[in-house]
């Protein structure tokens, strides 16, 4: 069973996917009324499912007649999607950051399930046995021989 979370994420995707611009803008209280939750909730969802890494940008506007504007970042094409995910892990790559740019190379069809779990295992906490912060650079360095080689190939 999906939890909370998923549903609200599930939904704000599917507004974006409606509208033609690729962006939405919500109120957060009426949102967490619309899932009988607490605005926090809505927050949670907003951080950790529509980062930069998954291509989106959030902006937002405090106060009474505040919103949270949600855009879908797209690239022009694989190899522009790819230089733009090796820019953010340029200084290092948390495992959470690892899962979302994968997250979002599967969700553009740049990879495939099976190549997916392969990087997760090469990035992955007990693979990269060393202390923080080199764990984060070798991750980071890993992913964008990756990446590098999925660039490469689309030029094959």
């Amino acid at each position: 069973m999906r939890n909370i979370s998923d549903i609200i994420e599930g939904y704000l995707k599917a507004i974006i996917e409606e509208g033609q611009s690729g962006t939405i803008e919500i109120k957060r209280n009426e949102v967490a009324e619309k899932f009988q939750c607490v605005p926090s909730q809505i927050n949670y969802v907003i951080k950790t499912r529509f980062t930069a890494e998954r291509g989106y940008a959030v902006e937002s506007k405090r106060g009474g007649g505040g919103y949270i504007r949600i855009f879908r970042v797209q690239a022009n094409s694989r190899k522009e999607l790819i230089e733009h995910i090796l820019e953010g892990i340029e200084s290092g790559a948390s495992y959470t950051m690892a899962v979302d740019v994968v997250y979002r190379l599967i969700e553009e069809e740049v990879i495939s399930e099976r190549e997916s779990r392969l990087i997760l295992a090469a990035v992955d906490r007990t693979t990269i046995h060393q202390p923080l912060p080199e764990r984060d650079i070798i991750r980071a360095r890993i992913l964008q021989a990756m990446l590098l080689t999925l660039i490469y190939e689309q030029l094959d």
